[in-house]
């Protein structure tokens, strides 16, 4: 018997808050997908007041955790992110942790001391030992200054000091090239880097890149390699991996079924202008034709907990809960996908209630797909002759 399920509906919290402190970004990465990452702008204190009210609540029933994302957050400056971090309570019952997504091109000693000082986590996006994918046909570097000079030295020197300062780091690589030993070198080059949790994120077709990979069966065999490695050498947490192996542990212990029902989780994207995407947290700063700017309103005017209350009644965040309806009418893997990602949805269609997309198929099934070759091939191994 199919279980049946009330419509998708938004959680009234959320223990993850996006913050854009500034939309500038001083590199000008080939597959980039933000827009207005020249503008320069900074986020005001009122903006982050209006924020820090609703997660200080929030706190009082769980842990928040306030990411700072870009554009390039460093691009703020030391003493004005300092400054806004000032306006956030350090948790009511509960912790209010920050961290911050960065290209590690700006780290200097100022900003390690601030990391340590708030106990910040640091993750660095950084694409590996060779350059990440470029314009064009995807070869040459991506990861670019505005003069179109690569950056990872940059970044490196950035990490050296991270290290220098005892401050634990993860790292995003961008993947435009997966293959089994394109797997082997990123996990062999994150781990002697000293990197904590590597997560990787295939290029995939969003804002104002329009490139996507479509391999099958090389992004299937870079996953089952991925995830050999990861058991080879456990020193460095996979994040992808992990994320699938949960949803396969619950699985077989029957309890998967559960998560199908629950709330959809949202994961509030607040501008440096105060917009407030409730989900979808890559569509900031893009419109529709249909549906206008892709926001719920100003957080100095509802506060946060009221723009997550009013979102459902909007249009385009109505659209984005029919696709999750209809991702678990369709999809036997929604348990572990939970929907897919709304931004995925609309920049590859137009539309935000459709269900299969190209990233949901290369970072949910053939993910699962590269993890069951790797648990055969183990098996094989193990049972022998």
């Amino acid at each position: 018997m199919t279980a049946s399920f009330p419509r998708a509906r938004l959680a009234a919290t959320s223990s993850l808050v996006l913050l854009q402190p500034t939309p500038l970004c001083n590199l000008d990465c080939g597959y980039c997908y933000l827009p207005d990452r020249d503008l320069v702008r900074v986020m005001s204190d009122e903006v982050a007041d209006a924020v820090a009210r609703t997660v200080g609540s929030w706190s009082e029933r769980h842990p928040v955790t306030v990411l700072w994302h870009g554009g390039e957050p460093l691009a703020t400056g030391v003493r004005r992110l300092a400054g806004l971090l000032d306006r956030f309570p350090s948790g009511r019952g509960h912790p209010v942790r920050h961290a911050v997504q960065t290209n590690a091109t700006l780290i200097d000693e100022a900003w390690c001391r601030l990391f340590r000082e708030r106990g910040i986590e640091v993750s660095v996006s950084i694409d590996g030992p060779r350059p990440g994918p470029g314009p064009g046909s995807g070869s040459g570097s991506g990861r670019v200054d505005r003069g179109g000079r690569d950056s990872t030295a940059r970044a490196l020197r950035g990490v050296g000091l991270l290290k220098e300062h005892g401050i634990a780091f993860g790292a995003i690589a961008v993947v435009s090239d997966p293959s089994p030993g394109r797997a082997a070198e990123l996990h062999q080059w994150f781990t002697a880097l000293g990197c904590r949790v590597l997560g990787v994120n295939l290029m995939e077709r969003k804002g104002l890149n329009t490139r996507a990979v479509h391999d099958d069966e090389n992004v299937a065999e870079f996953w089952a390699a991925l995830a050999a490695c990861g058991r080879a050498d456990p020193r460095m947490r996979l994040r992808d991996v992990e994320h699938a192996r949960r949803y396969v542990r619950a699985e077989l212990a029957g309890t998967a079924g559960q998560w199908a029902g629950q709330p959809v989780d949202p994961l509030p994207m607040v501008t440096w202008d105060g917009q407030v995407v409730p989900v979808g947290p890559d569509l900031a700063g893009f419109s529709s034709a249909r549906h206008g700017r892709f926001t719920v309103g100003d957080v100095r005017d509802h506060g946060l907990a009221g723009c997550l209350a009013r979102a459902e009644d909007t249009p385009w965040v109505a659209e984005a809960l029919a696709g999750i309806d209809a991702c678990r009418a369709g999809c036997t893997l929604f348990a572990y996908c939970r929907g897919g990602q709304a931004a995925n949805k609309y920049f590859e269609t137009g539309r935000l209630d459709v269900t299969e997309t190209v990233f949901c198929r290369n970072s949910r099934q053939l993910l699962m797909e590269g993890l069951m070759r790797d648990a055969e091939r183990t098996a094989g191994r193990t049972a022998g002759p």
